[in-house]
Protein backbone atom coordinates (compact mmCIF):
# COMPACT_ATOMS: atom_id res chain seq x y z
CA UNK A 1 0.00 0.00 0.00
CA UNK A 2 2.92 2.30 -0.59
CA UNK A 3 1.83 5.91 -1.15
CA UNK A 4 -1.81 4.98 -0.48
CA UNK A 5 -2.07 2.64 -3.42
CA UNK A 6 -5.17 0.48 -2.84
CA UNK A 7 -4.56 -3.08 -1.70
CA UNK A 8 -6.29 -4.47 -4.80
CA UNK A 9 -3.77 -2.56 -6.90
CA UNK A 10 -0.81 -4.10 -5.07
CA UNK A 11 -2.34 -7.58 -5.25
CA UNK A 12 -3.30 -7.51 -8.92
CA UNK A 13 -1.87 -10.49 -10.79
CA UNK A 14 -1.28 -8.43 -13.95
CA UNK A 15 -0.17 -5.05 -12.61
CA UNK A 16 0.43 -5.44 -8.89
CA UNK A 17 3.61 -5.54 -6.80
CA UNK A 18 6.39 -7.36 -8.66
CA UNK A 19 7.08 -9.64 -5.68
CA UNK A 20 3.43 -10.67 -5.57
CA UNK A 21 3.09 -11.34 -9.29
CA UNK A 22 5.86 -13.94 -9.36
CA UNK A 23 4.33 -16.07 -6.58
CA UNK A 24 2.53 -19.34 -7.18
CA UNK A 25 -1.27 -19.17 -6.95
CA UNK A 26 -1.44 -20.79 -3.48
CA UNK A 27 1.24 -18.43 -2.15
CA UNK A 28 -0.64 -15.43 -3.56
CA UNK A 29 -3.74 -16.59 -1.67
CA UNK A 30 -1.71 -16.83 1.55
CA UNK A 31 -0.23 -13.35 1.07
CA UNK A 32 -3.70 -11.92 0.48
CA UNK A 33 -4.99 -13.59 3.66
CA UNK A 34 -2.06 -12.34 5.77
CA UNK A 35 -2.22 -8.76 4.51
CA UNK A 36 -6.01 -8.76 4.86
CA UNK A 37 -5.82 -9.95 8.47
CA UNK A 38 -3.10 -7.39 9.27
CA UNK A 39 -5.32 -4.55 8.02
CA UNK A 40 -8.59 -5.92 9.39
CA UNK A 41 -7.09 -6.13 12.88
CA UNK A 42 -4.69 -3.22 12.58
CA UNK A 43 -5.99 -1.36 15.63
CA UNK A 44 -5.86 -4.42 17.87
CA UNK A 45 -2.36 -5.26 16.72
CA UNK A 46 -1.19 -1.71 17.44
CA UNK A 47 -2.54 -1.92 20.98
CA UNK A 48 -0.94 -5.34 21.49
CA UNK A 49 2.40 -3.89 20.41
CA UNK A 50 1.97 -1.03 22.92
CA UNK A 51 1.52 -3.65 25.63
CA UNK A 52 4.50 -5.69 24.46
CA UNK A 53 7.02 -2.88 23.97
CA UNK A 54 8.66 -1.09 26.89
CA UNK A 55 9.28 1.92 24.65
CA UNK A 56 8.54 2.96 21.10
CA UNK A 57 10.64 1.55 18.30
CA UNK A 58 12.91 4.33 16.97
CA UNK A 59 12.29 5.79 13.55
CA UNK A 60 14.38 4.72 10.55
CA UNK A 61 14.34 1.08 11.59
CA UNK A 62 13.25 -0.24 8.21
CA UNK A 63 10.24 -2.51 8.22
CA UNK A 64 10.35 -3.55 11.87
CA UNK A 65 6.81 -2.42 12.69
CA UNK A 66 5.42 -3.89 9.46
CA UNK A 67 7.17 -7.19 10.19
CA UNK A 68 5.73 -7.27 13.72
CA UNK A 69 2.22 -6.42 12.50
CA UNK A 70 2.27 -9.21 9.93
CA UNK A 71 3.67 -11.75 12.40
CA UNK A 72 1.08 -10.92 15.05
CA UNK A 73 -1.70 -11.21 12.46
CA UNK A 74 -0.43 -14.71 11.61
CA UNK A 75 -0.14 -15.74 15.27
CA UNK A 76 -3.51 -14.46 16.48
CA UNK A 77 -5.85 -14.34 13.50
CA UNK A 78 -4.67 -17.00 11.06
CA UNK A 79 -4.06 -20.70 11.42
CA UNK A 80 -0.27 -20.39 11.25
CA UNK A 81 1.89 -21.94 14.03
CA UNK A 82 3.68 -19.49 16.32
CA UNK A 83 7.07 -21.04 15.61
CA UNK A 84 6.69 -20.52 11.85
CA UNK A 85 5.45 -16.93 12.30
CA UNK A 86 8.33 -15.99 14.60
CA UNK A 87 10.97 -17.64 12.42
CA UNK A 88 9.68 -15.93 9.28
CA UNK A 89 9.57 -12.53 10.99
CA UNK A 90 13.17 -12.84 12.23
CA UNK A 91 14.29 -13.88 8.74
CA UNK A 92 12.54 -10.86 7.21
CA UNK A 93 14.16 -8.52 9.72
CA UNK A 94 17.52 -9.98 8.74
CA UNK A 95 16.88 -9.17 5.07
CA UNK A 96 16.24 -5.46 5.74
CA UNK A 97 19.45 -3.52 6.31
CA UNK A 98 17.88 -1.04 8.71
CA UNK A 99 15.77 -3.63 10.50
CA UNK A 100 18.66 -6.11 10.96
CA UNK A 101 19.86 -4.67 14.31
CA UNK A 102 16.36 -5.33 15.71
CA UNK A 103 16.21 -9.06 14.95
CA UNK A 104 16.57 -9.80 18.64
CA UNK A 105 13.76 -7.42 19.54
CA UNK A 106 11.46 -9.00 16.93
CA UNK A 107 12.26 -12.46 18.24
CA UNK A 108 11.78 -11.48 21.90
CA UNK A 109 8.54 -9.56 21.40
CA UNK A 110 6.88 -12.32 19.40
CA UNK A 111 8.02 -15.11 21.72
CA UNK A 112 6.61 -13.18 24.66
CA UNK A 113 3.29 -12.85 22.85
CA UNK A 114 3.30 -16.61 22.32
CA UNK A 115 3.85 -17.23 26.06
CA UNK A 116 1.52 -14.56 27.44
CA UNK A 117 -1.09 -14.16 24.71
CA UNK A 118 -4.13 -14.54 27.01
CA UNK A 119 -2.94 -11.84 29.39
CA UNK A 120 -1.70 -9.51 26.64
CA UNK A 121 -4.86 -9.77 24.55
CA UNK A 122 -7.43 -9.51 27.32
CA UNK A 123 -9.80 -6.53 27.45
CA UNK A 124 -9.17 -5.59 23.82
CA UNK A 125 -12.12 -3.87 22.16
CA UNK A 126 -11.91 -4.76 18.47
CA UNK A 127 -15.04 -2.80 17.54
CA UNK A 128 -13.42 0.49 18.51
CA UNK A 129 -9.74 -0.28 18.04
CA UNK A 130 -10.02 -1.54 14.45
CA UNK A 131 -11.93 1.48 13.16
CA UNK A 132 -10.32 4.92 12.81
CA UNK A 133 -11.87 7.30 15.32
CA UNK A 134 -13.27 9.72 12.73
CA UNK A 135 -15.07 6.91 10.91
CA UNK A 136 -16.56 5.44 14.08
CA UNK A 137 -17.80 8.89 15.11
CA UNK A 138 -19.35 9.36 11.66
CA UNK A 139 -21.26 6.09 11.98
CA UNK A 140 -22.32 6.84 15.56
CA UNK A 141 -23.76 10.15 14.45
CA UNK A 142 -25.52 8.58 11.45
CA UNK A 143 -26.79 5.32 12.90
CA UNK A 144 -26.36 5.43 16.69
CA UNK A 145 -23.68 3.91 18.93
CA UNK A 146 -25.03 0.36 18.92
CA UNK A 147 -25.36 0.11 15.14
CA UNK A 148 -21.92 1.71 14.70
CA UNK A 149 -20.45 -1.10 16.82
CA UNK A 150 -22.39 -3.67 14.79
CA UNK A 151 -20.94 -2.23 11.56
CA UNK A 152 -17.41 -2.32 12.97
CA UNK A 153 -17.96 -5.89 14.20
CA UNK A 154 -19.12 -6.94 10.73
CA UNK A 155 -15.83 -5.61 9.32
CA UNK A 156 -13.87 -8.12 11.42
CA UNK A 157 -14.98 -10.92 9.09
CA UNK A 158 -14.31 -11.38 5.40
CA UNK A 159 -17.17 -10.74 3.02
CA UNK A 160 -19.02 -13.70 1.56
CA UNK A 161 -18.79 -14.48 -2.15
CA UNK A 162 -22.06 -13.53 -3.85
CA UNK A 163 -22.99 -14.20 -7.47
CA UNK A 164 -25.53 -12.59 -9.76
CA UNK A 165 -26.96 -15.14 -12.20
CA UNK A 166 -28.57 -14.66 -15.59
CA UNK A 167 -31.45 -16.96 -14.67
CA UNK A 168 -32.51 -19.81 -12.36
CA UNK A 169 -30.97 -18.55 -9.13
CA UNK A 170 -32.39 -21.47 -7.14
CA UNK A 171 -30.87 -23.96 -9.58
CA UNK A 172 -27.44 -22.35 -9.41
CA UNK A 173 -27.64 -22.16 -5.61
CA UNK A 174 -28.22 -25.91 -5.57
CA UNK A 175 -25.43 -26.62 -8.08
CA UNK A 176 -22.86 -24.50 -6.24
CA UNK A 177 -23.93 -25.30 -2.69
CA UNK A 178 -25.12 -21.74 -2.07
CA UNK A 179 -28.03 -19.83 -0.55
CA UNK A 180 -30.34 -17.22 -2.03
CA UNK A 181 -29.79 -13.74 -0.54
CA UNK A 182 -30.97 -10.26 -1.50
CA UNK A 183 -33.01 -10.59 -4.69
CA UNK A 184 -31.90 -13.83 -6.33
CA UNK A 185 -28.19 -13.41 -5.52
CA UNK A 186 -26.42 -16.70 -4.77
CA UNK A 187 -24.19 -16.66 -1.70
CA UNK A 188 -21.57 -19.42 -1.67
CA UNK A 189 -20.77 -21.20 1.57
CA UNK A 190 -17.20 -21.96 0.56
CA UNK A 191 -14.52 -19.98 -1.22
CA UNK A 192 -12.11 -21.03 -3.90
CA UNK A 193 -10.86 -20.11 -7.34
CA UNK A 194 -13.82 -18.37 -8.98
CA UNK A 195 -12.77 -19.37 -12.49
CA UNK A 196 -12.90 -23.05 -11.48
CA UNK A 197 -16.57 -22.96 -10.47
CA UNK A 198 -19.26 -24.47 -12.68
CA UNK A 199 -20.84 -21.82 -14.87
CA UNK A 200 -17.84 -19.52 -15.11
CA UNK A 201 -16.76 -20.62 -18.59
CA UNK A 202 -20.34 -20.56 -19.88
CA UNK A 203 -20.88 -17.01 -18.59
CA UNK A 204 -23.87 -18.01 -16.48
CA UNK A 205 -23.05 -15.66 -13.57
CA UNK A 206 -20.72 -12.96 -12.31
CA UNK A 207 -19.37 -11.98 -8.90
CA UNK A 208 -21.40 -9.16 -7.31
CA UNK A 209 -22.27 -8.46 -3.70
CA UNK A 210 -25.97 -8.89 -2.89
CA UNK A 211 -26.27 -5.21 -1.90
CA UNK A 212 -24.49 -4.00 -5.05
CA UNK A 213 -27.06 -5.92 -7.11
CA UNK A 214 -30.01 -3.94 -5.70
CA UNK A 215 -29.65 -0.44 -7.29
CA UNK A 216 -30.00 -1.64 -10.89
CA UNK A 217 -33.27 -3.34 -9.96
CA UNK A 218 -34.71 0.03 -9.01
CA UNK A 219 -34.86 0.93 -12.72
CA UNK A 220 -37.62 -1.67 -13.13
CA UNK A 221 -38.23 -3.42 -16.45
CA UNK A 222 -35.51 -2.09 -18.77
CA UNK A 223 -36.07 -4.45 -21.70
CA UNK A 224 -35.56 -2.52 -24.94
CA UNK A 225 -34.65 0.73 -23.14
CA UNK A 226 -31.56 2.83 -23.79
CA UNK A 227 -29.68 2.69 -20.51
CA UNK A 228 -26.52 4.47 -19.37
CA UNK A 229 -24.34 2.89 -16.70
CA UNK A 230 -22.11 5.72 -15.51
CA UNK A 231 -18.80 4.99 -13.74
CA UNK A 232 -19.53 1.48 -14.94
CA UNK A 233 -16.40 -0.56 -14.25
CA UNK A 234 -15.96 -3.34 -13.21
CA UNK A 235 -19.36 -3.99 -14.78
CA UNK A 236 -21.63 -5.89 -12.41
CA UNK A 237 -24.48 -3.42 -12.90
CA UNK A 238 -23.74 -3.21 -16.63
CA UNK A 239 -24.21 -6.97 -16.83
CA UNK A 240 -27.48 -6.77 -14.89
CA UNK A 241 -28.94 -4.20 -17.26
CA UNK A 242 -27.72 -5.98 -20.41
CA UNK A 243 -28.96 -9.36 -19.18
CA UNK A 244 -32.36 -7.74 -18.55
CA UNK A 245 -32.53 -6.67 -22.21
CA UNK A 246 -31.44 -3.03 -22.04
CA UNK A 247 -29.34 -1.36 -24.73
CA UNK A 248 -26.49 -0.38 -22.43
CA UNK A 249 -23.84 2.29 -22.85
CA UNK A 250 -21.17 1.77 -20.19
CA UNK A 251 -19.10 4.88 -19.47
CA UNK A 252 -16.00 5.02 -17.28
CA UNK A 253 -13.06 7.40 -16.98
CA UNK A 254 -10.50 4.55 -16.98
CA UNK A 255 -9.64 2.83 -20.26
CA UNK A 256 -7.96 -0.01 -18.39
CA UNK A 257 -11.02 -0.68 -16.24
CA UNK A 258 -13.23 -0.53 -19.31
CA UNK A 259 -11.08 -3.14 -21.03
CA UNK A 260 -11.71 -5.46 -18.09
CA UNK A 261 -15.42 -4.68 -18.29
CA UNK A 262 -15.38 -5.62 -21.98
CA UNK A 263 -13.59 -8.87 -21.15
CA UNK A 264 -16.26 -9.65 -18.57
CA UNK A 265 -19.05 -8.91 -21.04
CA UNK A 266 -17.42 -11.17 -23.62
CA UNK A 267 -17.32 -14.04 -21.10
CA UNK A 268 -20.96 -13.40 -20.21
CA UNK A 269 -22.01 -13.19 -23.86
CA UNK A 270 -23.51 -9.73 -23.36
CA UNK A 271 -23.28 -6.93 -25.90
CA UNK A 272 -22.78 -3.40 -24.58
CA UNK A 273 -21.34 -0.15 -25.94
CA UNK A 274 -18.41 1.31 -23.99
CA UNK A 275 -17.13 4.87 -23.79
CA UNK A 276 -13.94 6.00 -22.00
CA UNK A 277 -14.67 9.52 -20.79
CA UNK A 278 -14.70 11.87 -17.83
CA UNK A 279 -18.41 12.42 -17.12
CA UNK A 280 -17.70 16.08 -16.39
CA UNK A 281 -16.78 16.49 -20.08
CA UNK A 282 -19.00 13.87 -21.71
CA UNK A 283 -22.14 14.75 -23.67
CA UNK A 284 -24.46 12.03 -25.02
CA UNK A 285 -25.64 12.19 -28.64
CA UNK A 286 -29.23 11.77 -27.49
CA UNK A 287 -30.94 11.34 -24.10
CA UNK A 288 -31.27 7.97 -22.39
CA UNK A 289 -34.43 6.30 -21.14
CA UNK A 290 -32.82 5.40 -17.80
CA UNK A 291 -29.55 6.25 -16.08
CA UNK A 292 -27.64 4.44 -13.33
CA UNK A 293 -24.99 6.65 -11.71
CA UNK A 294 -22.71 4.62 -9.44
CA UNK A 295 -20.77 7.69 -8.41
CA UNK A 296 -17.12 7.83 -7.27
CA UNK A 297 -17.15 7.57 -3.48
CA UNK A 298 -15.10 6.75 -0.40
CA UNK A 299 -16.12 3.06 -0.62
CA UNK A 300 -16.43 2.79 3.17
CA UNK A 301 -19.25 0.31 2.61
CA UNK A 302 -16.75 -2.22 1.21
CA UNK A 303 -14.35 -2.44 4.17
CA UNK A 304 -15.18 -6.13 4.72
CA UNK A 305 -13.62 -6.99 1.36
CA UNK A 306 -11.23 -4.01 1.15
CA UNK A 307 -9.91 -3.54 4.73
CA UNK A 308 -7.35 -0.97 3.59
CA UNK A 309 -10.15 1.51 2.81
CA UNK A 310 -10.60 2.27 6.53
CA UNK A 311 -6.97 3.38 6.79
CA UNK A 312 -6.32 5.18 3.50
CA UNK A 313 -9.46 7.35 3.44
CA UNK A 314 -9.63 10.61 5.40
CA UNK A 315 -12.42 13.13 6.13
CA UNK A 316 -11.23 15.44 3.35
CA UNK A 317 -11.75 12.59 0.86
CA UNK A 318 -15.45 12.60 1.75
CA UNK A 319 -15.66 16.36 1.21
CA UNK A 320 -13.88 16.20 -2.15
CA UNK A 321 -15.92 13.24 -3.40
CA UNK A 322 -19.19 14.80 -2.26
CA UNK A 323 -18.48 17.79 -4.49
CA UNK A 324 -17.86 15.51 -7.47
CA UNK A 325 -21.07 13.58 -6.77
CA UNK A 326 -23.09 16.80 -6.71
CA UNK A 327 -21.55 17.95 -9.97
CA UNK A 328 -22.29 14.65 -11.70
CA UNK A 329 -25.89 14.53 -10.49
CA UNK A 330 -26.55 18.01 -11.84
CA UNK A 331 -25.06 17.04 -15.22
CA UNK A 332 -26.84 13.73 -15.74
CA UNK A 333 -30.31 15.13 -15.02
CA UNK A 334 -30.11 16.66 -18.51
CA UNK A 335 -29.18 13.31 -20.09
CA UNK A 336 -32.41 11.44 -19.36
CA UNK A 337 -35.68 11.82 -21.26
CA UNK A 338 -38.61 13.51 -19.51
CA UNK A 339 -40.28 10.81 -17.42
CA UNK A 340 -37.07 8.78 -17.35
CA UNK A 341 -35.52 7.38 -14.18
CA UNK A 342 -32.15 8.17 -12.61
CA UNK A 343 -30.77 5.91 -9.88
CA UNK A 344 -27.91 7.42 -7.89
CA UNK A 345 -25.89 5.04 -5.74
CA UNK A 346 -22.66 4.81 -3.76
CA UNK A 347 -20.94 2.02 -1.86
CA UNK A 348 -20.42 4.39 1.06
CA UNK A 349 -21.64 4.42 4.66
CA UNK A 350 -21.25 8.19 4.88
CA UNK A 351 -24.47 10.21 4.83
CA UNK A 352 -22.66 13.03 3.03
CA UNK A 353 -22.36 10.68 0.04
CA UNK A 354 -25.85 9.23 0.45
CA UNK A 355 -28.90 10.72 2.18
CA UNK A 356 -27.51 14.26 2.40
CA UNK A 357 -26.43 14.15 -1.24
CA UNK A 358 -29.87 12.99 -2.41
CA UNK A 359 -31.67 15.56 -0.24
CA UNK A 360 -29.50 18.38 -1.63
CA UNK A 361 -30.07 17.20 -5.22
CA UNK A 362 -33.84 17.33 -4.72
CA UNK A 363 -33.56 20.81 -3.26
CA UNK A 364 -31.34 22.12 -6.08
CA UNK A 365 -33.34 20.56 -8.89
CA UNK A 366 -36.78 21.05 -7.33
CA UNK A 367 -39.45 21.04 -10.12
CA UNK A 368 -37.15 19.28 -12.59
CA UNK A 369 -37.00 15.97 -10.72
CA UNK A 370 -39.06 14.08 -8.17
CA UNK A 371 -38.15 11.31 -5.75
CA UNK A 372 -39.56 7.86 -6.50
CA UNK A 373 -39.45 6.07 -3.13
CA UNK A 374 -38.06 2.54 -2.94
CA UNK A 375 -40.50 -0.17 -1.87
CA UNK A 376 -39.30 -3.18 0.13
CA UNK A 377 -41.09 -5.47 -2.34
CA UNK A 378 -38.61 -4.35 -5.02
CA UNK A 379 -35.62 -5.57 -3.01
CA UNK A 380 -36.68 -8.96 -1.73
CA UNK A 381 -38.82 -7.56 1.11
CA UNK A 382 -35.70 -6.40 2.97
CA UNK A 383 -37.67 -3.78 4.92
CA UNK A 384 -34.65 -2.91 7.08
CA UNK A 385 -32.86 -1.62 3.96
CA UNK A 386 -35.46 1.06 3.18
CA UNK A 387 -35.34 4.39 5.03
CA UNK A 388 -38.32 6.49 6.09
CA UNK A 389 -37.64 8.82 3.15
CA UNK A 390 -37.76 5.97 0.64
CA UNK A 391 -34.02 5.62 0.07
CA UNK A 392 -32.16 2.31 -0.10
CA UNK A 393 -29.62 2.02 2.74
CA UNK A 394 -27.81 -1.28 3.29
CA UNK A 395 -25.37 -1.78 6.16
CA UNK A 396 -22.66 -4.46 6.55
CA UNK A 397 -24.41 -5.59 9.74
CA UNK A 398 -27.80 -6.07 8.05
CA UNK A 399 -29.40 -9.43 7.39
CA UNK A 400 -28.90 -10.28 3.73
CA UNK A 401 -32.15 -12.24 3.42
CA UNK A 402 -35.43 -12.77 5.23
CA UNK A 403 -33.53 -15.32 7.34
CA UNK A 404 -32.12 -12.98 9.99
CA UNK A 405 -29.27 -15.43 10.67
CA UNK A 406 -27.75 -14.78 7.23
CA UNK A 407 -25.99 -11.49 7.85
CA UNK A 408 -23.59 -9.30 5.94
CA UNK A 409 -23.64 -7.24 2.75
CA UNK A 410 -21.79 -4.24 1.43
CA UNK A 411 -22.77 -0.85 2.76
CA UNK A 412 -24.78 0.73 -0.05
CA UNK A 413 -26.99 3.74 -0.65
CA UNK A 414 -29.35 4.36 -3.56
CA UNK A 415 -31.97 6.95 -4.41
CA UNK A 416 -34.34 6.94 -7.38
CA UNK A 417 -35.51 10.06 -9.18
CA UNK A 418 -37.81 10.73 -12.13
CA UNK A 419 -37.28 13.64 -14.47
CA UNK A 420 -40.50 15.62 -14.49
Amino acid sequence: MHKKRPLDGELDVASGHSGYRVLAANDRSLVRAIVGASLRHRGEISEILERLLDRQIPEKTGRVLDILHVAIAQMLFLDIPDRASVSLAVDHAGMDRRARPYKGLVNGVLRRLGRERDMITEDLDPETRNTPEWLLESWQEAYGAETARDISRAHQSEAALDLSVKSDAAGWAQKLGGTIVGVDSVRLSRKGAVDQLEGFDTGSWWVQDAAAALPARLLGNVEGLKAADLCAAPGGKTAQLAAAGAQVTAIDISKGRLERLEENMTRLGLEVATVASDLRKYEPDEPFDVILLDAPCSATGTIRRHPDVAWIKKPYDIEKLSEIQSELLDRVVEWVKPGGLIVYCTCSLERAEGEAQADAFLERQGGKIELVPVAATEIGNLDHCVTENGYLRCLPSHAASLNAEIKGMDGFFAARFRRS
